[in-house]
């Protein structure tokens, strides 16, 4: 129990830290951001069950006012600004990955990446455009043309995720959590 706890503590930490890095912001004002890998990694690392709670502990911290989103934004109103979408999907982005990981028995780094790509691009683009359409006035192909700035760098961090996820499990077997 206190090791789940401290591995979804250290996962919601790491998608803070990852906001530190820093983001391109859109015209439109979604920021093409690290945080993104951070929620991937919370599914493929922690699984399902615990990837989802290690991001639903971020987005309250965030909630409660706390600047841990990329270019320091936090706060209520940040779930009704371009970017609520994608912040009501992270959470069942990283469940998704995570729930993946856990079934699907290919090599870790293959279904690393599957799940990645899958959560981290189709689930978390299914509630962003939607998000993004609504906030901003467009129609849904208009929301998707101003989603497609995003798929070069998601991809990128797919690929780190399963890269980083199978260098946890090489070096630190016991750590992930996803296939524990």
């Amino acid at each position: 129990m206190e090791r789940n706890l401290a591995h979804i503590a250290l996962f919601a930490a790491l998608i803070a830290v990852l906001g530190f890095v820093p983001a391109v912001t859109l015209p439109f004002g979604v920021p093409i951001s690290a945080q993104s890998l951070g929620i991937m990694l919370c599914g493929t690392v922690l699984g399902a069950k615990r990837g989802a709670l290690a991001v639903l502990l971020f987005l309250a911290l965030v909630a409660i006012g706390l600047p841990l989103l990329s270019g320091g934004r936090g706060g209520l109103g940040v779930f009704v600004g371009p970017s609520a979408g994608f912040l009501i999907g992270f959470p069942v982005t990283a469940f998704v990955a995570g729930l993946i990981v856990e079934r699907w028995k290919a090599p870790l780094a293959i279904a690393a990446f599957a799940g990645s790509v899958i959560g981290g691009i189709l689930v978390l683009y299914a509630f962003g455009i939607p998000g993004m359409a609504l906030t901003l006035g467009k129609t849904l192909p208009e929301a998707t043309l101003l989603a497609l700035p995003f798929l070069p760098g998601d991809l990128i961090k797919c690929a780190l995720a399963a890269l980083v996820t199978r260098s946890i499990a090489q070096m630190r077997p016991g750590a992930l959590l996803s296939r524990g």
